[in-house]
């Protein structure tokens, strides 16, 4: 069956109306760098994820306030936008939590020196433990038992 060509242009069209359209980076505002941590190669703003960001632990007083950093990366492809971001830190989703890779992985206890609370071992903290106790770290912290230190 052919279908006529002004029909089949009207197919391609209602298809293309249809089809998801990505977010452009004139679609919202990167905001301005006045974060300390501007202009270092890595987006501080949570309100994006991907391989652009950085590895420390993100604040909300960072959003909006790393616009080159996260410009680059989104144009670059390596950031994705997220959104207007979590109302709080508290957005486990921004955290890098590791994996649970440590000694003490898995045994209820957060051992990550990063955070503080009622969470934690208390047992010695040691450097060799950031990052490879995610799982006891991300339920605590979810549970509000845990918080980063200095936020």
């Amino acid at each position: 069956m052919k279908l006529p060509i002004r029909r089949l242009g009207s197919c391609f069209i209602a298809i293309a109306l249809c089809a998801p359209v990505p977010v452009s980076a004139q679609d919202f505002d990167f905001g301005d760098d006045e974060s300390i941590f501007a202009r270092d190669g890595e987006c501080d703003d949570m309100r994006f994820e991907g391989a652009g960001m950085t590895d420390t632990p993100l604040l909300e007083s960072d959003i909006g306030h790393d616009a080159t950093d996260c410009r680059v990366a989104y144009e670059q492809g390596r950031l994705t936008y997220r959104g207007d971001g979590p109302s709080s830190v508290r957005d486990s989703s921004m955290i890098i939590w590791g994996d649970d890779n440590g000694q003490w992985a898995n045994d209820g206890e957060c051992d990550d020196m990063r955070f503080e609370g009622p969470g934690m071992t208390s047992t010695p903290l040691l450097e060799e433990d950031v990052k490879h106790d995610a799982t006891d770290c991300r339920l605590a912290y979810e549970q509000g038992r845990l918080d980063l230190k200095g936020y």
